[in-house]
């Protein structure tokens, strides 16, 4: 329990010499309890929106498909590349120099999510229909896209600040930010979707209006926390300058992790618009059963993300044999982790997936696709961690050849075949994705056990 206790208040342990067992509940248990709350976002806001019609759960999915795939992309990117230079600078004992990458990530986030959140205002109608929207979930869903991607500077600095605290060790800040945005969004949600109240009936504009109202809170009180001292990283005015070197290298590693999840979302967007050949309700059912599948997958990837800081912290003390069993140890807990949720799923789909009360013409196949893609929860694990700890010592290129070879080359084709040719129909989708993470995690592991990202220059 002291452990537990410590973990939820904040370290200030050295995680570069004590226990890689403590050193991962340390972590782990902050960044699993943050992944929690992110992936809370996705269920409180289907769950609501689940109410209004399959028209609306599409506008959700194919809005989060289309155009959220390619921010979080973006956004996920450069949160590497801060996590794996802070966690280098932590592991040197060289806080000053973390503070100054901290304020180089938020500076290209502040430019990107501009460019990116104008782009998404006003091309929203024509991103759903690309996506193959009915004229009828256009016209009801382009406010929703519209709020959702113009407001997508919340995504950019809520991850990249948090980013930044995972990397220094301050696992508990970056949960504590996702709590506190995540209750908001709670709140506002029904009153936003439903006209509670003073409130007016938004529809499902409303779920896009509360979330990033939810996330903007969260990115001040980051802010507050970061200027204030109370994390490992204190950012002073004396920081706040242009540092071109710092911001080259960055972009470097970031660049790579960018393509690296570009590549798998954009797989994705593929699946999806397979999918899409099979109607609406096909959609939204893949719709419900991703946000389950999310919602377990999202704390795994807390685990992945101690793991990360743990390999470039490591790293940065000059101690690599301690960040390859970090790496191992954390694998393993996150395969017991996820292998029983997979289980759970598998055997109580039908009521989880009934939780949602989807219509008649969604509940079979979304029961479907969570049980199908549950069975691939135990390669998750590993290729996850795996995938991760490359990232986090610098090494961005490895899991981005990976990623291409698995999703582009294997996920997307056979998603085709099986679903179409073989007249599979979803359920081909669903068991070309579980495949390809297979893949992943078999070629990971081969890869990882080489050594050479314990040469990483960051």
């Amino acid at each position: 329990m002291g452990f537990l206790k410590e973990a939820l208040l904040g370290s200030r342990q050295d995680f570069t010499s004590i226990p890689i067992e403590r050193a991962i509940v340390l972590l782990a248990v902050p960044m699993v309890l943050e992944m929690c709350m992110e992936s809370l976002f996705g269920i409180v806001d289907v769950f609501w929106v689940a109410r209004l019609g399959s028209d609306a759960i599409t506008t959700v999915g194919l809005t989060e498909t289309g155009g959220g795939t390619v921010l979080f992309a973006i956004a996920l990117g450069l949160s590497m590349g801060a996590t794996a230079m802070v966690s280098r600078r932590i592991g040197e004992k060289d806080e000053k120099a973390a503070a100054v990458v901290a304020v180089q990530a938020i500076g290209i986030g502040v430019i990107v999510s501009t460019i990116t959140g104008v782009l998404g205002f006003v091309f929203a109608p024509n991103l759903l229909s690309a996506m193959g929207a009915s004229d009828a979930v256009i016209r009801s869903g382009s406010g929703y896209a519209r709020i959702l991607l113009g407001g997508s500077i919340t995504i950019f600095q809520l991850f990249l600040i948090n980013a930044v605290f995972r990397g220094a060790g301050d696992a508990s800040v970056a949960m504590r930010s996702l709590w506190i945005a995540n209750a908001v969004n709670i709140v506002l949600n029904p009153f936003l979707i439903f006209g509670l109240g003073p409130f007016p009936r938004l529809g499902v504009t409303g779920s896009a209006v509360g979330t990033t109202i939810g996330r903007g809170i969260g990115v001040l009180y980051q802010l507050w926390i970061l200027s204030s001292g109370r994390s490992r990283i204190r950012i002073q005015w004396s920081d706040v300058r242009i540092d071109v070197g710092i911001i080259i290298r960055v972009l470097r590693l970031s660049v790579g992790a960018m393509f690296q999840y570009l590549i798998q979302m954009t797989s994705w967007i593929g699946v999806v618009r397979i999918i899409a050949t099979f109607g609406t309700a096909a959609v939204a059912a893949n719709t419900l059963a991703i946000r389950i599948i999310i919602f377990a997958i999202l704390p795994s990837w807390g685990m992945c993300s101690a793991a990360a800081t743990l390999v470039g912290q490591n790293l940065g003390a000059g101690r690599p044999d301690r960040a390859e069993k970090s790496v191992w140890r954390t694998g393993f807990y996150n395969m017991l982790f996820l292998g029983a949720v997979g289980l759970v799923f598998i055997i109580f789909a039908e009521p989880i997936i009934g939780l949602f009360r989807p219509e008649a013409s969604v509940f079979p196949l979304a029961v479907t696709g969570l049980r199908y893609l549950s069975y691939g929860y135990i390669s998750y694990a590993y290729g996850m961690v795996v995938s991760q700890a490359f990232n986090g010592a610098g090494d961005t290129i490895t899991p981005t050849t990976l990623n291409l070879i698995c999703f582009w080359l294997c996920q997307v084709p056979l998603a085709y075949y099986l679903a179409i040719p073989l007249g599979l129909g979803p359920k081909g989708v669903f068991l070309a994705i579980v495949v390809a993470d297979t893949l992943l995690a078999v070629l990971g592991i081969s890869w990882f056990r080489r050594g050479t990202w314990k040469k990483q220059v960051v």
